[in-house]
């Protein structure tokens, strides 16, 4: 009977990890962060560093243009560790992606799709990434 309890206590507390981790498994932890936003009515930017970040989170810039393309260029830099930003398009596609190298900034550009609601969706993945930043600037090409 106590080898019962023992065996229970044990899946119990196995499937409490295995849920805590895929709860967690789409969440980014970044310490001393900062972001800030600049929109205009044709384009804007995000701008972000942080000390430490771990983790995969996706964010959305509000452009107000709904399946629309953009320019856009990505900067991305981390001292250590690994960052990647990956702009995605509004069908969920990845349009492109950029990865940092330790101590060099590394820029990319190229063309985005808004979704129905007009936000320009992008993902972070930071593994043990230190003293980084990243860069997002978005412009409607001229008619």
């Amino acid at each position: 009977m106590a080898r019962d309890i023992l065996q229970m206590r044990y899946l119990i507390g196995m499937s409490l990890i295995l849920i805590c981790t895929l709860l967690l498994s789409g969440c980014m932890i970044m310490s001393g962060g900062r972001t800030s936003t600049d929109t205009l009515p044709d384009g804007g930017n995000v701008s972000a560093s942080f000390v430490g970040a771990d983790g995969r989170q996706e964010a959305a810039v509000e452009t107000g243009a709904a399946r629309a393309a953009f320019n856009t260029i990505v900067i991305v830099e981390a001292e250590r560790g690994e960052l990647q930003i990956e702009l995605l398009n509004g069908d969920g596609s990845i349009a492109f992606a950029v990865k940092g190298r330790p101590d060099e900034a590394v820029t990319r550009s190229g063309s985005v799709t808004t979704d129905n609601a007009g936000q320009l969706r992008y993902r972070i993945t930071a593994t043990g990434a230190r003293n980084g930043s990243y860069q997002l600037l978005y412009q409607r090409p001229t008619q």
